[in-house]
């Protein structure tokens, strides 16, 4: 007869506890890989650039119109009546760009006649000195060839603001910017070294027709920004340009017979300038990215 032993448990399956928790670790692990491939690959927001930026910019200035005011009774003073147009426009810039593309700015404007000789009617503003034919009377009795051109000088301070137009690119875009500052403006006069000196318009006696005058300017300009997200030397900016430039004369006493004027000049001068201007920019940085990052 076949014998049990009492109280004999039954005899079940056992698992080893150190394989399950093993098997959970690597289920959690595998789990979090796949959740955190979504957020290992992260676009962080545009990287609108802060940096200092130098240009250099060169266009065709024109005056379109001009006014003044005084109680002498002469006219034809203006930009627009002295000159010809258009005129060659120079600048240095120096800008301080935020990331929120706001823009502090500063340039230095330097402008001349295009042409040689754009002084206007000078015969007839300087009839004391010239003869019927154009020539200044120089030393030793000969005609003295003279070349006369207008120049100006401006310094402004001012900000504006870029509007970017592809999220792609958010540190290029449309660009408003206002400024202001000081202007001067005068005639230049070149005597030709192979001529004999003219007397009345050497020295200071060149002081009495050069209608040195200075003042305030005020600038809107409108246009667009670029900047390469690759290239840190591709960056440049289109703009068109108004100034108003509120001017007096400079100088106590003035010839122009042209306007009547022989004395001191009290009248007070409004000239609406227009300028088209193409700038080539250098960021003081590295250059602009929009970049995906991995961790």
């Amino acid at each position: 007869m076949q014998k049990y032993r009492k109280n004999r448990r039954p005899v079940f399956f056992r698992m080893n506890r150190t394989s399950v928790a093993t098997k959970a670790t690597l289920a959690i692990t595998a789990f979090l890989m796949l959740a955190g491939h979504g957020l290992s690959q992260v676009k962080l927001s545009p990287d609108t650039l802060q940096c200092y930026i130098i240009g250099f910019n060169a266009g065709i200035m024109t005056p379109i119109s001009g006014l003044h005011s005084n109680s002498q009774g002469y006219e034809g003073g203006n930009m627009a009546d002295l000159y010809k147009s258009p005129y060659l426009d120079f600048a240095l810039e120096c800008d301080y760009k935020y990331q929120s593309n706001w823009l502090l700015t500063f340039d230095a404007d330097f402008w001349f006649g295009l042409t040689s000789d754009n002084l206007k009617d000078r015969t007839e503003r300087m009839g004391d000195v010239f003869t019927s034919t154009g020539y200044a009377m120089s030393w030793g009795g000969y005609d003295g060839a003279m070349t006369f051109y207008n120049r100006g000088l401006a310094l402004r301070g001012g900000g504006g603001k870029i509007i970017p137009v592809n999220h792609k690119n958010p540190n290029s875009g449309l660009l408003l910017k206002l400024s202001g500052g000081w202007f001067l403006q005068q005639t230049k006069m070149v005597q030709d070294v192979n001529e004999s000196p003219v007397p009345q318009l050497s020295g200071d006696y060149a002081r009495l027709y050069d209608h040195l005058r200075h003042g305030l300017i005020l600038t809107e300009s409108f246009g667009f920004w670029y900047m390469n997200n690759y290239r840190t030397y591709v960056n440049f900016r289109i703009t068109f340009d108004i100034s108003q430039c509120y001017s007096w004369s400079a100088r106590p006493y003035i010839i122009d017979n042209k306007m009547g004027l022989n004395g001191k000049d009290n009248s007070r001068y409004f000239d609406l300038l227009c300028a088209v201007k193409l700038t080539w920019m250098f960021p003081l940085t590295g250059k602009t990215t929009y970049d995906y990052y991995y961790y």
